[in-house]
């Protein structure tokens, strides 16, 4: 599975596996890609961290996080990346609509 929920002392958090494709024509999630993460295109070119910002922006948007709540576990320089943020409602709502739970 592309995402791992945990909870340290009531304080649930989820880590993201994410394959990101920066350069495309809008941000948007894509498909499950293999079996453990999933790929997101990102509008923001992979130059001086800019596809990075603006991951952080839709995840922010997409789940209703702080941006500073969300925190690059690995891959800040990669394609592949694990993130963390705090988990939400709509992180639930979003992996139940979407069959990924």
């Amino acid at each position: 599975m592309f995402y791992e929920i945990t909870d340290e002392l009531t304080d649930e958090r989820v880590s993201i596996r994410i394959k990101a494709q920066p350069a495309a024509s809008k941000s948007e999630f894509c498909e499950v890609y293999g079996e453990d993460a999933i790929k997101i295109r990102i509008k923001a070119p992979a130059v001086e961290g800019a596809a990075n910002k603006e991951l952080v922006k839709f995840l922010s948007k997409s789940f209703k996080v702080s941006k500073s709540d969300i925190i690059f576990k690995t891959g800040q320089n990669s394609k592949v990346k694990i993130v963390v943020f705090p988990l939400t409602q709509i992180f639930n709502d979003w992996i139940t609509q979407n069959g990924y739970r």
